[in-house]
């Protein structure tokens, strides 16, 4: 029965939310590691089955034992602590499942609505300036084949703030040039339209005239914008490798991430005075609270807001 419900789970992550391969496993392994906590608690599997199926408020004590477990018990027996922000993702995964039960008509009440959240602060994303993302691309080798390849990637993840998986899928079909937009397919295979530069119009045709089209594209690929040598699609690793290295070359000390691309994105555009609801459209995030962390606005914006603005700045 239990097994049943897991598989019918992932079947349910799978088709009706759209998530990922590595998003679904992340929430499997959640319950797996509640599952290991219940074998040394030595629950039978008729106690594990009431726990999970039968959803009573009284199961609440065995979940908060498991998020005590969680902060003291797991890192003693593997040696590895688990961070904070770890355990609100595990809490989620399993918060997840008793709400899919719930919606299923498999339980009554929801044990998980109990747990609290660990506390684990409001961590801003790293951003690169304006001038740190000039060096990056300036530091792009243009006489090696796949140069103009590489600055026209870095360009599309800061001009359009994409994610990885979004770059790599990217089409041809998919831009929009002459209406100066490109269409990009994110989470739960969501689109939205992101406007794009001249800028990055002219990186993306020098890419496609020097390299692309050049390449023996193979059948499977010759709608993906972005290719390597082999006329194939782009691996999530090698976008990794080609940002780590040219942040390297150009001598910017930061950790820089294909992420943080897009977290300059944001930045920038919440510096420059865009609309909060229009860098979330921009950012395909579900929830404008998760847009809401690019307000952290430098000092001197601030400072030059005030003399700008606030009437007795201007007072001599």
């Amino acid at each position: 029965m239990l097994e049943k419900e897991l598989d019918n789970f992932k079947a349910f992550l799978q088709i009706e939310k759209s998530l990922s391969k590595n998003s679904i496993e992340a929430y499997m392994h959640d319950l797996e590691l509640l599952q290991k906590f219940l074998d040394d608690e030595n629950l039978n599997r008729q106690e594990k089955e009431k726990l999970y199926l039968n959803g009573s408020n009284n199961d609440s004590f065995i979940l908060s034992k498991f998020i005590d477990y969680l902060n003291a018990d797991y890192q003693e027996k593997y040696d590895r602590k688990i961070s904070p922000r770890s355990q609100a993702r595990i809490i989620s995964g399993i918060r997840a499942f008793y709400k899919y039960l719930l919606m299923s008509d498999k339980i009554d009440t929801d044990p998980s609505k109990l747990l609290e959240m660990p506390n684990i602060g409001s961590k801003l994303p790293d951003f690169l300036s304006v001038e740190e993302i000039d060096q990056i691309e300036a530091a792009v080798d243009l006489s090696k084949p796949e140069g103009h390849r590489n600055r026209a990637i870095i360009e599309t993840l800061y001009s359009c703030g994409l994610r990885v998986s979004e770059l790599i899928n990217l089409r041809i079909t998919d831009l929009y040039f002459d209406l100066e937009f490109i269409k990009v397919t994110g989470k739960g295979n969501k689109e939205r339209l992101v406007p794009v530069s001249n800028k990055l119009k002219s990186e993306i045709d020098w890419y496609i005239k020097s390299y692309r089209v050049h390449l023996d594209i193979k059948k499977e690929f010759e709608n993906i914008l972005f290719l390597n040598r082999r006329g194939r699609k782009l691996t999530r690793n090698m976008i990794f490798l080609i940002v780590k290295e040219l942040a390297k070359e150009a001598g910017i000390q930061k950790n820089v991430s294909p992420h943080t691309f897009r977290h300059s994105f944001a930045t920038h555009l919440v510096d420059g005075g865009a609309d909060l609801r229009a860098v979330q459209e921009m950012l395909g995030h579900e929830s404008i609270t998760t847009t809401e962390i690019y307000t952290h606005l430098s000092k001197e914006y601030l400072k030059q807001t005030i003399i700008d603005y606030h009437p007795h700045s201007k007072m001599k």
